[in-house]
């Protein structure tokens, strides 16, 4: 039921809505004071028996006839018998495919297809883009496989696209930086290689979910340009640096999630720009240096976990101390030494672990000889110059000025 709902929701983002719900036929939404609506699901509501449809409407369903029955002739395996139901020309009434449309000003259409954990097998074909109007396309936890189609750049109404924990491979599939009104993707649990491209971070996007397939190559350099909320870009081969320049465009981040790849270098100080960052999860790197002061400015962050890379240092007040912070992890890496506000965390049941470090005095932590010799140790990161801890409501002129003066 929840996904009818937020069916319902996208689509009346660009349908005024005055009226109640209503139910008949599948769910459904009144627009207007002429009793039309927006039906989702199980066909499309007609109290008017006697209304012709119109020509737009029969030749958007005729489009939609002939691009279901393509990709139905391409799926060679439905072990939940979904597609018995996608017989006759009545989409509306084919399981996992939802309609919208009002009698008499709007035509019916072919407005979201939710084919979640139907554990269909089979290929995208090129005749999807004739869902021209589609807003939704859901096809999470089945085993298609191929890539996606060129022809999805025509298919200027879709909002949300996910493919993920299916079988597609090959390049990332530049078709999608093309389709006009995306803002949500998930193409993870794939197998998807090669680089990301840097268009991807330059367009409008609110969610961007990559992880666990098999690109690699160095993050763009634009990352931190990217409008969305959250990105994931966990469990890949992904090498180099974390830009110097992230965070300095205007982000709206909430989210980042960096684990599991090959990064190396130092967290660079513009992190601490992302004033709405709740979760940043560097973890299972390779990254060295000490932390930057301007982790500080994390005010909403919540979940911090830095562990399994090479990182040095005395942590600091600054990071512990953090007001919304609930879990902090820097297990299996090389500080030297905490300060007192990381000393109260230190002794608190759960969220905090700072095992298998180099900390004097203190439980669990690495032998001797593994701490006589920081990995890194040599390496100068890239910090502002400052004798006192940076205040961070003047970080990003000071930030800007630093990183164009090493730029070559």
């Amino acid at each position: 039921m929840g996904m009818f709902w937020l069916l319902a929701f996208v689509l009346c983002q660009t349908i005024p809505t005055q009226a109640a719900i209503t139910v008949g036929g599948g769910v459904g939404i009144d627009i207007g004071n002429a009793g039309g609506g927006v039906w989702i699901g199980g066909g499309i509501n007609n109290n008017n028996n006697n209304q012709t449809p119109s020509s737009s409407s029969v030749s958007k369903l005729s489009s939609a006839y002939t691009a279901l029955q393509a990709w139905k002739s391409a799926i060679t395996d439905d072990p939940l018998g979904i597609l018995k139901t996608w017989v006759g020309s009545d989409v509306c009434a084919y399981k996992g495919v939802f309609c919208a449309g009002s009698q008499g000003a709007m035509a019916p259409f072919v407005a979201g297809i939710d084919l979640n954990h139907a554990n269909l097998r089979g290929m995208l074909v090129k005749e999807l883009s004739l869902l021209s109007d589609i807003s939704i396309l859901h096809l999470n936890s089945n085993r298609f496989s191929g890539t996606v189609p060129e022809s999805f750049k025509d298919i200027t109404s879709l909002q949300e696209l996910d493919l993920s924990n299916n079988h597609f491979s090959g390049p990332f599939p530049t078709v999608v930086l093309y389709i006009p009104s995306l803002v949500y993707l998930d193409l993870r649990f794939n197998s998807f290689s090669g680089p990301i491209p840097d268009e991807l971070f330059d367009k409008r996007l609110d969610a961007v979910f990559l992880n666990n397939n098999q690109f690699e190559g160095e993050l763009p350099q634009n990352l931190g340009n990217s409008q969305a909320s959250v990105i994931n870009l966990a469990n890949n081969k992904l090498s180099g640096n974390i830009p110097a320049s992230f965070g300095l465009a205007s982000s709206k981040l909430k989210e980042i999630l960096l684990l599991n790849n090959q990064l190396t270098g130092c967290i660079p100080e513009g992190v601490g720009l992302f004033s709405e960052m709740q979760v940043f999860d560097v973890s299972r790197n390779s990254l060295i240096g000490h932390l930057p002061d301007t982790i500080s400015c994390l005010s909403d962050i919540e979940v911090l976990n830095l562990a399994h890379n090479k990182l040095s240092g005395v942590l600091p007040d600054l990071v512990c101390s953090l007001r919304s912070l609930m879990n902090l992890t820097v297990a299996y890496n090389f500080f030297s030494g905490f300060s007192q506000e990381c000393s109260k965390l230190f002794f608190r049941n759960s969220g905090f672990d700072f095992s298998l470090n180099c900390i004097p005095g203190r439980d669990m932590q690495r032998p001797e000889p593994q701490c006589s010799v920081i990995p890194g140790g040599g390496l100068s990161c890239l910090r502002i110059p400052s004798a006192q801890p940076l205040v961070c409501g003047a970080l990003l002129g000071n930030l800007a000025v630093n990183v164009s003066s090493t730029s070559p």
